[in-house]
């Protein structure tokens, strides 16, 4: 299925009321600048910090001022708890740019379902799946697919059985990655090589969330695929993050650039195939669809291969890694895009196929 010839009008949907709400307004900016304007009439939909969705006018005026920096975004307030152009008027396309929960955890997802308009991403059960952190491990596990060995814990756990879990923690060796379940573009993460730090670690992963993944470091190169497709998905060359932090924390991501990309990653050609072919079970294992950013672990020593996190929505701003891997495989930004629109069209007229004939 091509593009339709007529122009698509597309609901650009960003901002939200995660701790990534700043990225998300500079990856819409990056979007609305590399769409093809004879091709899409661009409708920006705003949604503030707490959840408010701003007026037409200040939406726009939002992603016209986004710029390049997700510390330099301009503040808005909305003031509607929807935007009635969803309901009242006509769309051919969603595309959610929200990291994070409340529009990368399947919640919008399922509003556009319910509005029967399609929308670039995974679908709903895949987002939520892939948001949670620890249900995706348990998935992956049960798969047969590699992740790091972990322990779950919630405030209330941590409080009652603080001592008991702090133990089964350190049990896991140091160092510890300390993680929100349910966040992403490593907010609220922290590495524990001490066991004095383990506490204020929780307490900061927790303050981003109910529930924490406390996880066993790996020695390890970070390497990094993007994924795109439905049922038949491609990878992309693998990239290497070699972090300018101590870890590939927000602001190596985001503001200062002071990570480097390796793309295509200095790997051998076995281990580039084996990268690429884990990125494409992960995504299918875990139901994908459209786009995901799959982040493995390449263990220094054994050379063996772990998941790490899927990423639904990853990042689109200038520096972030999923249109760059895509560019350096070959698919430029615009074309990418195009791309993503056309596949989230396709699933969109297979899924009222399979309404109306269940055997589809």
């Amino acid at each position: 299925m091509d593009l339709p010839a007529h122009r698509l009008r597309l609901a650009l949907i960003f901002g939200g009321r995660s701790g990534e709400h700043d990225v998300s307004v500079v990856s819409a900016g990056s979007i609305a600048a590399a769409l093809d304007r004879d091709r899409y009439e661009v409708v920006p939909m705003a949604i503030d910090r707490g959840g408010l969705w701003a007026a037409p006018e200040t939406a726009a005026r939002v992603l016209a001022e986004s710029g390049d920096r997700a510390d330099r975004v301009p503040v808005f307030e909305g003031c509607a708890r929807l935007d009635p152009r969803l309901i009242d008027e006509e769309f051919d396309i969603a595309f959610p740019i929200l990291h994070g929960p409340f529009g990368e955890d399947g919640t919008i997802q399922g509003l556009f379902e319910m509005l029967d308009l399609p929308y670039v991403g995974c679908d709903t059960t895949a987002s939520a799946v892939c948001m949670d952190k620890a249900l995706t491990k348990r998935l992956l596990v049960q798969t047969g697919l590699k992740t790091p060995a972990w322990i779950e814990l919630d405030g209330e756990s941590w409080r009652g059985s603080h001592d008991e879990i702090t133990a089964r923690c350190l049990g896991l060796g140091l160092p510890l990655f300390v993680k929100p379940a349910r966040l992403g573009s490593s907010v609220g993460i922290s590495r524990v090589a001490e066991p004095a730090a383990l506490g204020e670690a929780v307490e900061n992963a927790l303050g981003h969330g109910r529930t924490a993944v406390v996880e066993r470091g790996l020695d390890a190169r970070e390497i990094e695929i993007a994924v795109l497709g439905n049922r038949r998905p491609r990878a992309s060359v693998p990239g290497e993050v070699v972090p300018g932090h101590e870890f590939y924390d927000y602001e190596d991501k985001y503001l200062d650039n002071s990570c480097e990309l390796l793309a295509p990653a200095p790997l051998e050609p076995d281990q580039t195939a084996a990268a690429r072919r884990l990125a494409l079970d992960v995504f299918s294992s875990l139901g994908c669809s459209g786009m995901a950013r799959v982040d493995l672990f390449l263990e220094r020593g054994s050379g063996d291969f772990w998941v790490n996190e899927v990423n639904t929505i990853p990042g689109f701003t200038s520096i972030s890694m999923y249109p760059r891997l895509w560019g350096l495989t070959g698919l430029a930004y615009p074309e990418l895009l195009d791309e993503l629109i056309r596949l989230a069209l396709v699933r969109h007229r297979g899924c009222q196929a399979e309404a109306r004939h269940p055997s589809y």
